[in-house]
């Protein structure tokens, strides 16, 4: 099997032009890259009297507003990549970010965007009816938005903002992280991306694997879902947590980078420890993709004190949340590296995600 994980580079300088212009590039589908995204947020700053605890920065998840003894957590996210129980990913993805930086999600808007020309009432009544559904799910409120009919989309988008409270002193903040804490991932990869497979990729996929592994591949959806609510709930009363991310676009090995880079630490993983879920395999070995890059939502990355780890995991597995330890924080000198038959590698970040480039592909 090929695999398609490369590291990003910064584009080489045009000969044709001086030597501060950088070559004109199209970028593909999926997150920017990382370098150009880090340049675009070190211009946004927040003066003192705006009360932002933790603005826009690499690998964080969510921003955090002093407001009144209380902590706002805000989130914004778009579902772009599947059509299917759109309003559900909306909402999960959002309250995910939150959970992370140990705050309750508890308010949603969301803009509904349908393509001209396509949308019928059921349509619209059905993205609607998913979206308040997932909301009642984690007692959250879906309290305002927009909707409208727009030109040159081919299918509906969905926005979400989630907004949510945390104490100050219960706010989880990356730069708790320290050489020795043990990295442990719940569920295991890639639920988010395999379900979307599932669905976008059917046609391919029949007569090439079962209908009931296609069905079973479908249902990591709800099963064991993409949610990770009560996955950080539950690390977190039961053990000291210094940090956690839930890997997305990218997939797992975008989110440890993005982990370690937030908390300027380095990272030592162990790949054989990285569980791939039996649907995930089976896709990639049909699709030729590699599982490490595809999208992830629905594991989440926790980075425990090194004698917590074991009582966290334990505490998992007892709520029926599968768990393990795949890695620990070293110091920032010791870089990003991901161990395979013994031998430790740089870890490099996918160029783009493999859903990105598999959906931009013909069926």
């Amino acid at each position: 099997m090929r695999r398609h994980t490369v590291v990003f580079v910064l584009p080489a300088q045009c000969a044709l032009h001086s030597a501060a212009m950088p070559q004109s590039r199209k970028l593909p589908a999926g997150k920017l890259p990382p370098r150009l995204l880090e340049k675009l947020l070190k211009s946004c700053t927040a003066c003192a009297s705006s009360g932002v605890v933790l603005g826009p920065r690499y690998g964080e998840d969510a921003a955090v507003i002093e407001t009144r003894g209380k902590y706002l957590v805000a989130k914004t996210d778009p579902i772009t990549f599947t059509t299917d129980r759109i309003g559900w990913y909306a909402v999960n993805i959002n309250a995910n970010d939150l959970a992370t930086m140990g705050a309750r999600p508890r308010w949603f808007l969301a803009t509904f965007m349908f393509p001209e020309g396509r949308t019928s009432d059921a349509l619209v009544e059905k993205i609607f009816s998913e979206t308040l559904s997932a909301c009642r799910s984690l007692g959250v409120t879906l309290c305002g938005g927009h909707t409208e009919i727009t030109v040159g989309l081919d299918r509906p988008i969905v926005v979400g903002q989630m907004l949510g409270e945390v104490d100050p002193d219960d706010l989880v903040r990356k730069e708790r992280q320290r050489p020795g804490d043990l990295i442990i991932l719940t569920k295991g990869v890639a639920i988010e991306g395999t379900t979307i497979l599932a669905r976008e990729r059917a046609s391919e996929l029949r007569g090439r694997i079962s209908a009931e592994k296609l069905r079973s591949a479908r249902r990591l959806l709800l099963r064991p879902g993409i949610s990770v609510v009560r996955d950080a709930q539950v690390a977190l009363a039961n053990g000291e947590v210094h940090a956690m991310h839930d890997p997305t676009e990218g997939g797992v090995i975008t989110g440890l980078v993005e982990l370690a880079r937030a908390g300027r630490v380095g990272l030592k993983v162990w790949k054989e420890k990285i569980r791939v879920l039996p649907e995930t395999r089976l896709l990639a070995r049909v699709l030729d993709f590699d599982p490490l890059g595809l999208l992830a939502s629905g594991a989440l990355l926790i980075v425990a004190e090194r004698n917590s780890a074991t009582r966290i995991v334990n505490a998992l597995r007892r709520k029926r949340i599968a768990a393990r330890v795949i890695g620990e924080v070293c110091r920032p000198k010791d870089g990003i590296a991901i161990v395979e038959g013994g031998r430790a590698h740089p870890m490099g970040i996918p160029q783009r995600d493999e859903i990105a480039r598999l959906l931009s592909e013909p069926d």
